[in-house]
């Protein structure tokens, strides 16, 4: 259960509730929504002029609202917006855009009602997920409308297995069907919440496979007989960035005790940069992580509508602006892109070598025995389309802005394209990184008797107890499989923790 307020939260906090946890509604934070609410429903009978209220958004900023007319054009805003095109987003990402909106409108500046978060709390405690497309949306009004719908008994919602109009859905779950109340409608659509939800859960997956690849670099740069003087602290205290000074400490913590390397300590003075600049490379993505967990952070916890409502003197003051531009989570997104394109391609160079006879030191492919067989020969080109695939998405999408809506929003962030561009990407990495480690494990077994360092013998042995040593030419996709699971249940950087800690 994840308490949430007016107070914010935490990327944790959006990906847990993703996951599945419950939520609670802290009720001070509802009750401070309640004299901002009232003071807009006075602001309604005055006929205030106050865009996407008592008048029209976009091109039709300048059209007056009757208090009559306020109700219908909200949920009008919703279909209207509810255009979304494609397969509809999963579970875990419709549940993060949720929590994410929740959060926002608890500052009680957005002028909605505390029952339409109640609803939607509702909802995601008791299973209620909108259907809800993002394909179409330029970082805002897409996806959100769809979940609008849903929220106010329209639209359709996934529910105990099956499709089902919202009302259905709403009704199944017991939950109070509302009629959406002044601002719901706009308010639902106008904020960065679809690209903070999708970017959370992307930060948090890049974070863990940032760990993984630092893990197969070293059972790469082992396997190979590496040298780790290239992890020195006294190296990088000449070039003191943060994340180079965590990865070469990182990296010398998991292959302490390492019998390979002691064995081999002079078998090569320098090696290639893909082992040799680690701590350069996987360190310059630690910082890139670095930057856009803390846009984020302020991202998560800021309030994005337009307008937005503050009181003042017990009035209601209304402040256009321009929160809901998602250029400061678009463009960290698309460094994050970047960050892992560059994890893709190094970890490809590393399994390229790892194969490569001429290059490790190894046996051709890594086979098992002499002669025949292809054995671990294709496995590099699987990371290679991969990594192929993962610089062509690190491409920014903040840079392909187009004037839309008659000009009024002729400036956008494309910052959807941002978030699902890198959510592909950390899920090839993933993939990527099966191969590097499926390839290390290989490569480790050519050492007996000799033992691998504290913490990869430790991740070698957990690979072993589903993937065994390949003697000869067998499937190799369940062995891919049985890696990425290891990596997706988080059970091979939980082992790697263990040992680093105990």
């Amino acid at each position: 259960m994840i308490t949430l307020s007016e107070q914010g939260c935490t990327v944790e906090d959006i990906v847990a509730i993703a996951a599945g946890a419950k939520v609670m509604l802290a009720p001070c934070s509802l009750e401070n929504m309640r004299k901002t609410q009232q003071l807009m429903q006075d602001a309604i009978t005055s006929g205030i002029p106050i865009y996407g209220l008592t008048t029209g958004v976009g091109d039709l900023y300048s059209v007056k609202l009757s208090p009559e007319e306020i109700r219908q054009t909200q949920l009008n805003m919703l279909r209207s917006h509810a255009s979304g095109v494609g397969t509809p987003l999963d579970s875990w990402n419709v549940r993060a855009i949720m929590a994410t909106i929740i959060v926002a409108m608890l500052k009680g500046a957005s002028g909605v009602s505390p029952e339409l978060l109640e609803t939607m709390a509702a909802m995601l405690n008791k299973g209620v997920t909108p259907r809800a497309p993002l394909g179409g949306s330029v970082g805002y009004l897409i996806a959100t409308a769809h979940i609008g719908l849903s929220v106010f008994g329209y639209g359709e919602s996934w529910f105990e297995g099956e499709w089902l109009s919202g009302a259905e859905a709403m009704q199944r779950a017991g939950i109070t069907i509302r009629e959406p109340g002044p601002r719901e409608g706009h308010a639902l659509i106008s904020g960065t919440y679809e690209i903070s939800g999708l970017g959370a859960i992307a930060l948090v997956r890049c974070e863990a496979l940032i760990a993984l690849a630092d893990l197969a670099g070293a059972m790469s740069l082992e396997s190979m007989r590496g040298n780790v003087s290239g992890f020195d602290p006294r190296l990088h205290r000449f070039r003191p960035h943060p994340g180079q000074l965590e990865t070469a400490d990182r990296l010398l913590k998991l292959l302490a005790d390492s019998e390979i390397l002691d064995a081999h300590r002079h078998y090569r003075l320098q090696d290639a940069l893909s082992l040799r600049c680690i701590p350069q490379v996987h360190g310059a993505v630690r910082d890139a992580i670095t930057y856009c967990r803390k846009v984020l952070t302020t991202e998560l916890n800021s309030l994005t509508d337009n307008p937005i409502f503050i009181v003042e003197d017990d009035e209601l003051v209304a402040l256009p602006g321009g929160n809901g531009h998602g250029a400061p989570v678009a463009l960290a997104l698309d460094n994050l892109a970047i960050a892992v394109a560059t994890l893709s391609t190094i970890s490809q160079a590393r399994s390229d070598r790892l194969v490569n006879q001429h290059l490790s030191g190894l046996p051709a492919f890594l086979s098992g025995r002499e002669g025949g067989g292809s054995a671990f020969s294709i496995s590099p080109c699987i990371a290679a389309a991969l990594s192929a695939e993962n610089r062509a998405l690190a491409a920014p999408a903040s840079v392909h802005t187009l004037s839309t809506v008659a000009g009024q929003e002729d400036h956008i962030s494309q910052g959807a394209l941002a978030a699902r561009k890198v959510q592909t990407a950390i899920e090839n990495l993933a993939d990527l990184l099966s191969v590097e480690l499926l390839c290390a494990a290989q490569a480790l077994d050519f050492h007996k008797p000799l033992r691998p360092g504290k913490a990869t013998v430790a991740a070698w042995e957990l690979i072993r107890t589903k993937v065994t040593f390949r003697v000869s030419d067998r499937e190799m996709y369940p062995d891919l499989a049985d890696v990425r699971r290891f990596i997706d249940d988080g059970s091979l950087n939980h082992i790697v923790d263990n040992v680093l800690s105990g």
